[in-house]
């Protein structure tokens, strides 16, 4: 009735806007905010948020995430670390090193990445490479 666990609201619920990093824009460096974020431009570092990351289908990303959700429909190289869900639209290209708990990939989707995902407690953890795969396949 009255517990202190409450589901983290997105910047969405709570009548705010994402932060931005436009289309043409590039940033060198790291980014650590509570909002939601989303990337069109690209970004050379890291991103940590306690909200979720959208990169857009010209965003580009080099470096570290560590997010609660993420949506990709552009292209990430480095470490992912999502604490909830990723997914992955048709047109999203992932290289490099995934954590998620949850993940969704569209048809069409390439993941070449090492992904460790995990339940609850670390249950149902699983390690898998693919190289060169599409998502279509693996449905």
């Amino acid at each position: 009735m009255f517990s202190d666990r409450q589901k983290p609201k997105s910047m969405n619920e709570i009548g705010g806007q994402p932060n931005r990093i436009e289309k043409n824009t590039k940033i060198k460096g790291d980014i650590i905010s509570e909002a939601d974020f989303r990337i069109d431009g690209k970004l050379d570092g890291n991103v940590k948020t306690s909200g979720k990351v959208v990169i857009g289908k010209d965003g580009y990303i080099h470096g570290k995430v560590e997010c609660v959700n993420a949506d990709i429909e552009g292209s990430f190289n480095g470490e992912l670390m999502v604490s909830d869900l990723l997914s992955l639209k048709a047109s999203a290209v992932i290289e490099g090193t995934v954590s998620v708990n949850k993940l969704a990939v569209e048809p069409g989707a390439t993941f070449n990445a090492s992904c460790t995902m995990g339940g609850k407690k670390g249950q149902g953890s699983s390690n898998f490479k693919n190289s060169s795969h599409e998502a279509a396949k693996a449905s």
